[in-house]
């Protein structure tokens, strides 16, 4: 039988969890974090991370994203948007070009390589993102990207 002395400390540890439940900022945050957690693991096999993950998801696409169009829309400092290019340019995955329409900039575009990389990252990533929404339904995972679209993307 528990003592009253435990029963106190676990409800004074419960407390402050049961404070953030109801926080909005606070459930988007760990989301994000367990998002995150699941994506790097998945990734790993592909000497990749999220970070770099987006980036050469959006390098192996048509747009040709400049540096700065990258760091706009990922909501990063350009300073680290150099760093992931670097990365991936080592690796071979993708490639810096002067961008014709302004020779100031460079655009980014996946390799033959690094589209083939991406697309075994990208069914690991969704893999793991199923297991980590597993609990929703489809209606609900198809609802939950729609709010979170609205929220990530206001225009």
């Amino acid at each position: 039988m528990q003592s009253e002395v435990d029963v106190a400390d676990a409800g004074r540890r419960a407390a402050p969890r049961a404070a953030l439940t109801d926080d909005l900022s606070f459930l988007l945050a760990r989301a994000n974090a367990l998002s995150l957690a699941a994506g790097n693991a998945a990734l790993a096999e592909h000497d990749l991370k999220v970070r770099s993950y987006s980036v050469l998801a959006l390098a192996a696409g048509d747009s040709r994203p400049s540096q700065r169009e990258l760091a706009e829309f990922l909501r990063l400092d350009p300073s680290q948007v150099v760093a992931l290019v670097d990365d991936l340019q080592v690796k071979g995955l993708l490639i810096r070009e002067v961008d014709p329409a302004d020779r100031r900039a460079n655009v980014v575009t996946a390799t033959s390589r690094g589209r083939a990389v991406f697309a075994q990252a990208q069914a690991s990533a969704r893999h793991a993102e199923e297991e980590l929404h597993r609990s929703l339904s489809a209606g609900d995972r198809r609802r939950l990207t729609e709010l979170l679209r609205s929220i990530a993307f206001p225009d």
